[in-house]
């Protein structure tokens, strides 16, 4: 078995020291606020960091996680045990004529405020999406009629050898919340996308449209991991969940929210326990009522406390 301290001398030879902590609480750097310690914590600063990490796991064969902000997952309160990698520090965003180049630790919602500086359509519905560039790829993330495969040209990702690789659109396999990354075990690092020049004013309408609809009806005001199951063929979730009378329903510091029923917040100091037991009491009720399986949008890893 690899001792902690001989990942930790291995590590620091391809990463600042500064950048790498140890039994770090993830619930501080999630957006659900939950989540147990990971064993390892780094943020690397180059693309070439990223790759010398993921041969050294691989040479090592200790566990690796990714995580982006975790505006869709769920950390179980046991953590995360070997590597987890954070990509905060890869946040540049820069125009090339009508398109946008991104980084994967950027936030979607400033690359769409970014397109609109640059009189650039194409990313209005991502102006309220939570998430980073990287977890919008991971997921084909979408709204209001628009998803990232519309806009998507092309990404740079880390392979699972550790090397440099162009993944065009059609390569990622972009479907309904749902790409090929995960199986290929690509890390995104940055993502080209393609707008279509437009009207500032047109633009800004449309975003500050999707905006107010977002918080008017969405718990803003409360941590949560966003819209927790698909839709399910025929239905909408949020429709079945508050017909199932649940809305205000809790479980420890977890609340399925009396504002959109498709939300489960962390409304008190909720545990990743609390609300995982939540999420299977609505797909339970939600069966027993409606005979209709809900599937989970948001995803859990990680250990049992």
């Amino acid at each position: 078995m690899i001792k902690k301290n001989e990942i930790y001398q291995r590590l620091s030879g391809v990463i600042a020291e500064e950048n790498i902590k140890t039994d770090e609480l993830l619930r501080n750097h999630l957006y659900t606020k939950l989540g147990g310690k990971a064993d390892f914590f780094i943020t690397p600063t180059t693309y070439e960091e990223v790759q010398s990490v993921v041969k050294l796991a691989n040479e090592m064969d200790f566990p690796f996680t990714l995580l982006g902000n975790g505006s869709n997952l769920i950390v179980k309160d046991g953590g995360i045990r070997g590597v987890v990698l954070h990509l905060k520090n890869f946040n540049e965003i820069k125009t090339n004529v009508s398109q946008i180049v991104a980084q994967s630790g950027a936030a979607i919602i400033d690359v769409s405020r970014r397109a609109l500086a640059e009189r650039l359509s194409g990313l209005e519905f991502a102006c309220g999406i939570p998430g980073t560039v990287g977890g919008a790829l991971f997921m084909n993330a979408g709204a209001y009629g628009g998803e990232i495969s519309d806009v998507l040209d092309y990404a740079y990702v880390v392979d699972r050898n550790g090397e440099l690789v162009k993944r065009t659109a059609a390569d990622l396999e972009l479907d309904y919340r749902h790409s090929n990354i995960a199986e290929n075990g690509d890390i995104v690092l940055e993502a080209t996308f393609s707008l279509k020049p437009g009207n500032y004013d047109e633009i800004k309408e449309l975003m500050d449209d999707l905006t107010y609809k977002r918080e008017s009806k969405q718990p803003l005001e409360y941590p949560s991991c966003g819209s927790v199951f698909k839709r399910p063929p025929g239905y909408f979730a949020g429709k079945l969940i508050q017909d199932s009378e649940l809305q205000g329903t809790s479980i420890g510091g977890a609340e399925v929210s009396t504002k959109h029923a498709g939300f489960i917040v962390n409304k008190n100091n909720a545990t990743a326990t609390d609300y995982i037991a939540l999420i299977e009491h609505v797909q339970k009720t939600v069966k027993e009522k409606f005979n209709v399986d809900l599937e989970r949008e948001v995803k859990i890893i990680g250990e049992d406390d």
